[in-house]
């Protein structure tokens, strides 16, 4: 809840921006963000002061490819035992979701972390265990920490990790939308800092703030991108200051690089996206469990992916619609029947929609 210091000065913030009398559109890229923004009403506030807010690529569980949901349902229908995260398992694949291959016998197992999976696996050495690792710089590290500990030789990884820097470059040489500024993640930037994203700034002209997660952060931000914009400035701004340095953690960043390489990578609803994934190093391909069951796999390589129909997940990522423009939404997808896996995960643009619009 807002105390009345708060309250005053978002009043502050929001009535600095309107005095601006300015017309732009920003995008963030975080669940977390659109989560806040949505729930104390701050989009709709700020679209009274001329900015529109968008939610990118935000989202580990939506950006998940179709191939890599139909590479777990295969594992699974093989015998073997596959974990992952809450939201994964509800998300639709092609026919059918992993929460369906639990309930037809395939077992499949909700965990918290990896460290679970690991748990799991040291206990029951006789099945082979995959844990489905996605996530972006955030999760990374603590994948690339349990492979460096030499986890039990009956588990691997299926790695979905993928960088968040590339994929606003991707947005900005698409062009399909107009991006003014940046609000990006104060999750991921504790990992890697600031420097990263100077290079989108400079080439591109973009303004960029980090932003924390409470709502004043979130208007702050929105200030600083103005004041950038207004002196035509376009720099990276830290109003995380509490959490993100410019070097970022970089133990974490060391553990990473270790364990990781980093390559291309599709996105739903993305082109592939140069140097946006990664990869597990040869050294750990024991762990890796696209090698260790490239047998099993190897039917999906030339295999085509398609979105699920009338879904416009991606359309969504890319910042081209708001979930409630998608036609499905709220009536053939919703959080009990999701069609795609913005309605699904928790930092999912549809699913935030749909849980708060009754309060709107």
């Amino acid at each position: 809840m807002f105390s009345l210091h708060d309250k005053n000065l978002a009043k502050e913030i929001l009535s600095s921006i309107k005095k601006s009398d300015v017309h732009l559109r920003f995008m963030h890229v975080c669940g977390t963000h659109q989560d806040t923004l949505v729930k104390h009403g701050l989009d709709e506030l700020l679209k009274e002061c001329g900015i529109e807010i968008g939610q990118g690529p935000g989202c580990p569980v939506c950006v998940t490819t179709p191939k890599e949901i139909e590479e777990m349902l295969l594992l699974a229908q093989k015998g073997i035992t596959v974990t992952t995260f809450g939201d994964m398992i509800r998300v639709p694949g092609e026919h059918y979701s992993l929460q369906h291959m639990k309930a037809e016998g395939c077992d499949v197992r909700t965990v918290y972390g990896i460290e679970d999976a690991v748990a799991f696996a040291e206990k029951q050495k006789d099945k082979e265990v995959v844990f489905m690792a996605v996530g972006f710089e955030t999760t990374a590290p603590s994948t690339a920490a349990v492979l460096l500990n030499k986890p039990p030789s009956n588990f691997s990884v299926l790695c979905c990790h993928r960088l968040i820097p590339p994929a606003l470059k991707a947005l900005l040489e698409m062009g399909e939308t107009r991006i003014d500024g940046f609000i990006e993640p104060g999750h991921v930037s504790t990992i890697i800092g600031l420097a990263p994203y100077e290079f989108i700034s400079k080439k591109y002209h973009v303004p960029q703030v980090v932003a924390g997660f409470e709502p004043l952060d979130l208007l702050m931000a929105v200030w600083m991108l103005v004041q950038q914009i207004n002196k035509g400035n376009h720099e990276v701004q830290n109003e995380y200051a509490r959490a993100v340095n410019q070097k970022g953690n970089m133990k974490a960043q060391a553990v990473m690089k270790s364990v990781f390489t980093v390559d291309e990578k599709k996105w739903r609803g993305f082109p592939v996206i140069l140097e946006s994934g990664l990869l597990v190093r040869n050294e750990f391909e024991q762990y890796d469990a696209r090698k260790k069951f490239e047998d099993h796999l190897s039917v999906l390589t030339e295999k085509e992916f398609v979105e699920p129909k009338d879904c416009r997940c991606g359309d969504v990522l890319r910042g081209l619609i708001s979930s409630k423009e998608c036609p499905l939404f709220g009536t053939l997808c919703t959080p009990e029947k999701p069609v795609g896996p913005c309605m699904v995960s928790g930092e999912g643009s549809c699913k935030i929609e749909f849980r708060y619009q009754k309060k709107r």
